[in-house]
């Protein structure tokens, strides 16, 4: 049985068993501040299960791309060097909310397994929560009861909370569950020792494949367990274990999930794979077609690899398995992209995200896969001059600090870093880098870290959203909760009407006021009348944001009375100038597929009071006609003066039968707004102008690249514009004035013939005053030795200091010229060491060295170096210490 059949056949049992069959929601999370990516099956549910919003249906079954490689679930370190743990993984699942309870799933996972799959009963075993006493929790006797009506007592094994109690995180719905486990062994091993023995002991073929997670708990952030309003079920079952049993293998990278790439690997590297666990060269195959998969779809649903967030984690599983396959494939030349066509042709039936996407994924990996190489090339380098300045101390540990900078920084693999130290007899100095790793650590911790308090609800009020509509809104608040972080304590409040716009769709949040009913002179039948300034009632709305369905307000401090009515009221210049920016990316969109082609498509935006950034695929830098002709288009839809037209709550399939564009790697409901201005339509959450007149004028102000086939467009309107515009005018009439004319283009180009004139009489003169000092500098030169030492101090410029120094190198025999110069506000220091002597001095670490005295820093070759610093003061110092060398 293939693995597109095993998937199929799974997706068909639960259909007909009454489950609406979903699609993979996306594996990159953009609305959900607690998680980067899902990495379960439940992520894209859980707004259901914590009863923010209604679930399109009672029971539900999907396949979910998931990837664990950070915070709790992480699983990186373990990919490659086992038979079983991956980044990415497909996750089958099998929902009820509220719907039917543990009897039900287990006797559904039971029939899939055995008569569907034609499992052999007597390979399976099944785990139940075992209770827990610290937190009142009884066996789960009823799990119990239900298995027993499938499968023999001793086959049902009691766990402890850490394997039978799953939880969504610190706090949230949670529950007792109940693994299946399979014993894959042969049958002269099952003789030696039994299954039951196996079980959770990490055995490569006694593996758990389903997990039925029984929701029936919610865990409050003091700890605590309450008991939910309704009992839900979340089922997970590793696809790629389940091919593993399916197929009779013994390892996941044995099944057709796995061999097509593995084949490719091996095509392209002439390596073959022979899925020994300690072999190097197999773990870098494993991990290679592993990670590509990870990368691929990250990319795919819209994360590109970059140096921050969600973006950082991407690009550092594709550098690992670069660093995997240069080690230890002997693969100097990019080659992973070419891995994504087979990956098409294996999965885009069932995910098309990835046959969509297919060319700009494999452009943006070789982009990337062709700049590391560079990386790592630039590494061996810096690494050779570590090494070279510990055996020249007669030392045999490398720094660790040096070689965590090189990892840190620059992204060089410290376990190249490692192999080519012992090459040379040499070791890393393993707690100096430690010591380093937990300084970043504890330095991501502190800016990152926050603290979550339960919510307290006041009020069972609907939350509602009224902010396309009006930008004020009599309101309560509906609950509230503490929250902490390093600018200090917080609280976050939820409004049952609420007209402020939630960060999402690239748009900001909005900001604004919270008036109380009960403020001193304030009259909710004439709000403009109350005096804002002077009132210390009113609470300030610091941001706006949307988690699990529910818009979130941060204030700094609660108000006297909670439970109060409330006047809120958005911060309105800066919502106008946001929905301009917002309506305008939309203009922007269409004019460049018109003028660039239809492969381009929005790949992310940042639309704020002050300007707008717009992504979009594209493979070269737009010319200036280009630009030109997109801000022409633009401004002439504006001009047009088009009104909006808003298409609210329609169902998906038919905003897209009108035209509206879906982006990849958004997660769309049932129901969607669409934003038309004219032959413009878009599915988009965020807020409007009216009509583009409203709009002013678009002013394009940079084009630039962010990664491989992606371009980047910075632009601004409305009262931007206008600013922008009239700063112009203004600088034009003062140039006039310094000028005295008002032809400023004749007169900039006179300016420019004078200064290039003038130029040339100046270095003319330095050239002259150069020859002059030439003769005094050889003549200074100080005998040491059989060797010659020139330490100068000069104000000449850095360019005619260089051109001396080359001369004193090719005139003067074994000998060493330093010169710290003073001609601008900050240090040079020069160093030049005749060809000669280059075996036994290095100039690069002499001004190294040296640099340190004026604060500063620098490098270069053995002939040939230099520093700038900050400190004029310490000169001498540097001079002193030259005349030691």
């Amino acid at each position: 049985m293939t693995s597109q059949e095993i998937r199929q056949q799974f997706l068909d049992f639960f259909k007909s068993k009454g489950h609406l069959i979903v699609p993979s929601a996306p594996i990159v999370l953009k609305d959900d501040p607690t998680l980067m990516f899902s990495n379960s099956g439940m992520t894209q549910f859980k707004e259901y299960f914590l009863g923010y919003k209604e679930p399109k249906a009672p029971r539900i079954a999907d396949t979910q791309k998931c990837l664990r490689v950070s915070g709790k679930h992480n699983d990186l370190d373990d990919v490659g060097r086992d038979t079983y743990h991956h980044t990415m993984f497909e996750m089958l699942g099998n929902w009820s909310f509220g719907d039917y309870f543990k009897k039900e799933a287990i006797d559904f996972a039971w029939e899939l397994l055995t008569e569907v799959y034609k499992i052999p009963k007597e390979n399976l075993y099944v785990t139940i929560f075992e209770g827990d006493a610290s937190e009142n929790l009884e066996r789960d006797q009823a799990a119990y009861d239900f298995w027993k009506a499938h499968i023999s007592d001793d086959r049902i094994i009691n766990g402890n909370k850490k394997d039978n109690f799953w939880e969504m995180g610190e706090s949230g719905p949670c529950g007792p569950c109940s693994e299946i486990h399979i014993d894959l062994r042969s049958e002269e091993e099952k003789a030696k020792t039994p299954g039951v023995q196996l079980i959770n002991q990490d055995h490569p073929q006694v593996v758990e494949i389903w997990n039925n997670v029984f929701m029936e708990f919610n865990r409050k952030a003091d700890g605590t367990l309450e008991k939910l309003p309704a009992q839900h079920v979340d089922t997970g079952m590793g696809f790629e274990r389940l091919c593993m049993a399916l197929q009779g293998k013994k390892s996941n990278y044995d099944t057709d999930v796995f061999t097509p790439l593995i084949a490719k690997v091996e095509e392209l590297s002439g390596k073959k794979y022979e899925g020994i666990l300690e072999n190097e060269k197999d773990i870098a195959i494993r991990v290679v077609v592993d990670h590509i998969r990870a990368v691929a779809f990250a990319i795919a649903d819209g994360q590109l690899p970059s140096n921050g967030g969600a973006g950082y984690v991407i690009r550092r599983i594709l550098r690992r398995a670069i660093s995997y396959s240069y080690r230890f494939l002997d693969m100097k030349e990019p080659f992973l992209y070419e891995l994504v066509a087979v990956l098409k042709n294996q999965m885009g039936a069932f995910f098309p995200e990835i046959v969509k996407q297919e060319k700009l994924v494999t452009e943006v990996i070789k982009e990337e896969e062709n700049s590391f190489l560079k990386t790592i090339e630039h590494g061996l380098v810096r690494l050779d001059h570590i090494i070279k300045d510990t055996i020249a101390k007669n030392e045999k540990v490398l720094p660790g600090a040096e070689v965590f900078e090189l990892y840190d920084t620059y992204g060089f693999p410290a376990d190249l870093s490692r192999i080519i130290a012992e090459e040379k007899q040499l070791t890393v100095d393993e707690k100096g880098f430690d010591e380093e790793m937990e300084k970043q650590k504890q330095r991501s911790k502190k800016s990152s870290a926050q603290k979550v308090y339960d919510w307290v609800i006041l009020e069972e009020k609907p939350e509602t959203f009224v902010g396309y509509d009006q930008t004020s809104s009599e309101t309560y608040i509906t609950r509230y909760r503490k929250v902490e972080n390093k600018d200090g304590e917080f609280f976050q409040i939820v409004l049952n009407k609420t007209p402020f716009y939630p960060e999402g769709g690239g748009q900001v949040g909005d900001k604004g006021i919270l008036i109380p009913s009960y403020a001193e002179g304030f009259d909710l039948t004439n709000p403009a009348a109350f005096d804002r300034e002077n009132s210390t009632e009113i609470l300030e709305v610091l941001e706006t944001k949307k988690e699990n369905n529910l818009i979130i307000s941060l204030v700094k401090e609660l108000p006297k009375d909670a439970g109060a009515l409330f006047y809120a009221e958005v911060n309105t210049a800066d919502r106008k100038n946001t929905q301009a920016n917002h309506s305008v990316t939309h203009l922007l969109h269409e004019a460049l597929r018109d003028v660039l082609g239809t492969h381009v498509e929005q790949k992310g935006s940042y639309v704020g009071p002050e300007y707008l950034r717009f992504d979009f695929s594209h493979f070269s830098k737009m010319n200036e006609e280009e630009l030109a002709l997109v801000e022409e288009k633009v401004n002439a839809k504006i001009k047009e003066n088009i009104p909006l037209q808003e298409f609210r709550n329609i169902p998906i399939q038919e905003a897209l039968d009108k035209g509206a564009m879906a982006l990849f790697g958004e997660k769309y409901g049932d129901n969607v707004r669409m934003i038309q201005f004219g032959s413009s339509r878009e599915l988009c959450g965020g807020t409007h102008v009216k009509s583009t007149g409203e709009i002013g004028h678009f002013k394009l102000v940079a084009e630039s690249s962010t990664a491989a086939g992606i371009r980047r467009i910075e632009a601004i309107s409305g009262d931007k514009a206008s600013e922008y515009f009239k700063n112009l005018e203004n600088q034009l009439k003062e140039i006039s004035v310094l000028l005295k004319s008002k032809d400023l283009v004749k007169s900039i180009e006179k300016l420019l013939e004078e200064n290039a004139a003038l130029k040339s009489e100046v270095e003319a003169l330095k050239k002259e005053k150069a020859k002059g000092e030439i003769n005094d500098w050889k003549n200074a030169f100080v005998q040491k030795g059989d060797k010659q030492l020139l330490v100068k101090r000069t104000s000449l410029d850095a360019g005619s200091v260089k051109d001396i120094v080359f001369q004193l190198k090719k005139e003067i025999p074994n000998s060493v010229t330093i010169v710290v110069s003073d001609a601008g506000e900050k240090p040079m220091i020069t160093v030049g060491v005749s060809a000669d002597l280059e075996a036994n001095y290095h100039a690069g670490n002499i001004v190294k060295e040296l640099a340190k005295e004026i604060q500063g820093g620098g490098g270069g070759n053995p002939g040939f170096a230099t520093a700038g610093g900050k400190n004029l003061a310490g000169i001498e110092n540097a001079l002193n210490k030259a005349m030691e060398i």
